[in-house]
């Protein structure tokens, strides 16, 4: 990696700064990274705040449950589907003016959410939301790896990682509060000003230079690929789609086939279409690395359990225990404290030990987890029978964060990082949408709120998937992330 600045004094490694000629002192340095951290933390907290809220939302608006569904995975889905396509037009056009305008585009759209007054108006500014999401949180992640590099880094993007994991978990809690207090429309006001801080600071803060390498010529800017980013957000959009159908109308349904028929057709197009054009939106090459297969597996399914474990438990308790929005967040407040450890304690165990091993155990505390949540009851109790399986699964889920993204982005080119940056985060997302569809079809008629005493069995089933994609993951894990330790003059790379 070139230096691009000296280092600032005798306990500072050098760091190559995001195309800030003479480079900031390390305090500005650390002050940008809690910027930037914060706006990701609102990306994130985004994926689950509207959890706990769903009930009154669908009695205020006069949603049905199609449409509520449709309110949450319209952001997953969106975020993690141009995730790919925010990645290169950060390398392409400059990485702080695209987390400025993904910035801008997000908290417009937070604020379009809070006053909409419809279904539609909902479900289109939360997609609008994704969207602001995918340009801004592969840009933010590559301006880190830019500013730091050793055990900097390491420490850094440490923090990085822990906020991607307890975002969900406070999302949950601040949707509660807020959804009790002052309203369903303020967990998406409360982004307004906070998106107006950060932009302002970090467009004084963050200097890039219009003659920055990366991201500023004529032929990276052709590297855009319109007809890829199509197929690549057609693909999984059809394929979730086709899996939250199959809920209502089993698989064998047309309205089921013909939308995982058409995921796998958008799919072959991309491929297609990648070996084809001059300057494709990902080099199939890239796909190739085993190192991103491996973690990109892993962070799906990471994400896809832990989701899945919030929105499930979410529901069982407002649905099947009857606690408030508030009680129900505030059961999930020690779960965010458990994925932070998980992911703080992980990064020194990868150090120490390797990858296969700290992945192969926090998935088997991911599942272990599961399984003690798979024996919920109608009348049992949110502190013994949920608290515990979701503490210990999100410890290991935590620590499973932390393998994915150390191990997909290690050894990777600097010109490469958004781009990984995007692929990364992409399984994230798409665990996350995908995961909800397999629970909620799986849990069927448990899920749905309006009966006087709604089965749990359901949800039994639902948690015993989540165990089974668990062990999954710590098979896939113990063989296809890479052998051996980081190495630790590079330091770990983070997604979310």
């Amino acid at each position: 990696m070139t230096q691009e600045s000296p280092p600032h004094g005798p306990a500072h490694h050098p760091v190559q700064h995001h195309g800030e000629g003479n480079g900031p002192p390390a305090p500005r340095r650390w002050a940008t990274l809690a910027l930037l951290c914060m706006a990701q933390f609102l990306l994130i907290v985004d994926v689950t705040v509207i959890n706990v809220a769903l009930p009154t939302v669908g009695d205020s608006l006069g949603l049905g449950p199609g449409q509520l569904t449709w309110a949450v995975t319209a952001y997953t889905l969106c975020f993690g589907s141009l995730l790919l396509l925010g990645g290169r037009a950060g390398d392409a056009f400059g990485r702080k003016r695209m987390f400025l305008t993904g910035l801008v585009v997000f908290t417009s759209a937070s604020l379009m959410s809070g006053l909409a007054e419809g279904g539609g108006t909902l479900i289109a500014a939360r997609a609008a939301q994704g969207v602001g999401a995918a340009l801004l949180s592969p840009a933010a992640m590559a301006i880190i790896t830019s500013m730091f590099d050793g055990p900097e880094r390491n420490r850094a993007l440490g923090v990085w990682a822990a906020i991607g994991g307890s975002g969900a978990a406070f999302g949950v809690l601040l949707g509660g509060v807020l959804t009790t207090s002052l309203g369903w429309r303020w967990i998406f006001f409360v982004n307004v000003p906070i998106g107006a801080v950060v932009f302002g600071c970090v467009a004084f803060l963050l200097k890039e230079p219009a003659g920055h390498p990366h991201g500023h010529s004529a032929e990276s800017r052709k590297g855009i690929d319109p007809a890829g980013a199509l197929t690549m957000t057609a693909a999984p959009g059809l394929l979730i789609y086709g899996l939250v159908q199959a809920r209502d109308h089993g698989f064998g349904s047309a309205s089921v086939v013909l939308p995982l028929l058409g995921a796998v057709l958008c799919a072959g197009v991309f491929v297609a279409v990648e070996r084809s054009v001059r300057v494709p939106l990902v080099r199939l090459s890239v796909l190739t690395r085993r190192n991103l297969v491996g973690g990109g597996l892993v962070m799906l399914a990471a994400s896809g359990v832990l989701i899945s474990t919030f929105f499930l438990c979410s529901l069982y308790l407002q649905h099947v225990l009857g606690l408030s929005a508030l009680k129900t967040g505030l059961v999930f407040l020690p779960v965010a404290v458990a994925i932070t450890l998980g992911a703080h304690f992980s990064s020194h165990l990868i150090a120490l030990f390797g990858w296969r091993p700290v992945a192969v155990g926090g998935f088997a505390l991911g599942a272990a987890g599961s399984l003690l949540l798979s024996r919920v009851e109608a009348g049992g109790s949110a502190w013994t029978q949920v608290l515990p399986g979701f503490l210990v699964g999100a410890v290991g889920l935590g620590a499973g964060f932390v393998c994915a993204t150390t191990s997909a982005m290690s050894g990777v080119p600097h010109e490469d990082m958004g781009l990984t940056s995007g692929l990364v985060n992409t399984c994230h997302e798409l665990g996350a949408s995908l995961g909800v569809a397999v629970v909620a079809t799986v849990a069927g008629t448990s899920l749905d709120g309006g009966s006087a005493a709604p089965p749990v069995n359901g949800f039994d089933s639902a948690f015993t998937a989540c165990a089974v994609i668990a062990l999954s993951a710590a098979v896939l894990g113990g063989i296809l992330l890479p052998r051996g330790r980081p190495d630790p003059s590079q330091g770990p790379v983070f997604a979310h």
